[in-house]
């Protein structure tokens, strides 16, 4: 059963699929919440996600679940996946200047050209299917990488 908001403001006109929503609960802490029921603690002390770490998880839950299918089909249905987000917000300009997303996959036992294919579906599935990051990019770098695939580097 889908979720709303209480009723000490009436919905606004957009209130629909896909809205979240955010009360404030203190001094520059929130509770955001979707229409599925979650709640998620914003701000900056302990157990709170702070914004910027919202968007660093938006971020990489997208590319995430965008790739996932096309990961499935290389790596087997059950395959294990680690996506970071990492960046500080620029003081000066008060932005994310860059995000790098870095992608920890089960890469053992394959071929340099079976890595490099992997690399190329992930950066695909990605840039087709993350509107995430559509939305973000060009107004921030947004950079991938599959750790453990770069030339060179080992497989263990």
């Amino acid at each position: 059963m889908p979720s709303l908001p209480d009723d000490r403001f009436p919905l606004p006109e957009d209130f629909g699929p896909g809205s979240v929503w955010a009360d404030r609960t203190g001094h520059r802490t929130l509770v955001g919440r979707t229409q599925r029921g979650v709640e998620i603690p914003i701000g900056h002390g302990e157990g709170e996600a702070s914004p910027g770490e919202l968007l660093k998880l938006a971020l990489i839950g997208c590319a995430g679940m965008s790739s996932d299918v096309n990961l499935a089909r290389r790596l087997g249905e059950d395959f294990e996946a680690r996506l970071w987000a990492h960046g500080t917000s620029d003081e000066a300009e008060n932005r994310y200047l860059s995000i790098a997303e870095e992608v920890q996959l089960p890469l053992e036992g394959l071929t340099a050209q079976e890595i490099a294919t992997v690399v190329k579906v992930f950066d695909r599935a990605v840039a087709a299917g993350c509107t995430v990051e559509r939305s973000v990019v060009p107004g921030v770098e947004v950079t991938h990488r599959v750790l453990g695939a770069e030339p060179g580097e080992e497989q263990a």
